[in-house]
């Protein structure tokens, strides 16, 4: 982040956080969404803190951001039947903000537990040949997911799968190749960092209510697959 803000002090751009997957992690010592002039955050059901159906949240600082977006989600309207632009249908149904209102009062516990299963696997997996995500020092990572890098995924996937243990592989396809950006004239190997990424990550089991057994299992069953194929 400190590298993001400086770039955008220097060519006077707008930081904008895509904190959808962050709530609750801190950046040496600041709260992730107090970065830049709008912070997004996903309450879809799968994020740490989530809904039971679609929604979201941006936050600013800001007045007159604020104003524009409150108008902007509700048709353009600044009251009432009165609409100063045209806007959107973006308003929150009122049972995922009550669901939401409950639930953040356990995302700090839901985190911890999320901490803890994630030092367990790299405990446990420390010693294999995967590549393990790690916490930067003076950061509070709350482990959404738990992803590792592999340089034989599709088969570990293949074989975990078939032990009875359910993975991810979370955005197959960098954003350069997909169809929707094919105007701007990447191909293959234009980005070479991101397409090895793309080939080699794994998101494993992680979850408040995960046991430890389950973890130990998962783990003993990726340290089986190298075992088998050396």
């Amino acid at each position: 982040m400190d590298a993001l803000e400086k770039i955008c002090d220097r060519y006077g751009l707008v930081l904008v956080e895509d904190a959808a997957q962050a709530h609750g992690a801190r950046y040496d010592g600041r709260m992730i969404g107090t970065f830049g002039r709008v912070a997004c955050f996903s309450f879809y059901p799968t994020k740490n803190l989530g809904a039971i159906g679609e929604g979201g949240a941006l936050v600013t600082n800001e007045l007159g951001i604020a104003v524009r977006a409150r108008s902007l989600r509700d048709h353009g309207s600044d009251r009432k039947y009165h609409h100063v632009e045209v806007g959107y249908n973006y308003r929150m149904e009122g049972i995922q903000g009550a669901i939401l209102k409950v639930k953040l009062k356990y995302l700090d516990q839901w985190n911890a537990e999320r901490a803890r299963l994630a030092r367990l696997y790299i405990d446990l997996l420390s010693d294999t040949p995967l590549t393990l995500p790690r916490q930067n020092l003076g950061c509070i990572h709350v482990w959404h997911l738990f992803t590792v890098r592999c340089d034989r995924r599709d088969e570990l996937k293949r074989y975990l799968e078939e032990h009875g243990v359910g993975t991810a592989i979370h955005y197959p396809i960098p954003l350069h190749l997909q169809p929707a950006f094919a105007h701007l004239g990447y191909k293959p190997g234009d980005l070479p960092v991101a397409e090895q990424l793309s080939r080699e990550c794994l998101s494993l089991p992680l979850y408040p209510g995960l046991t430890e057994d389950e973890v130990k299992f998962v783990a003993d069953t990726i340290r089986k697959f190298f075992a088998r194929t050396g």
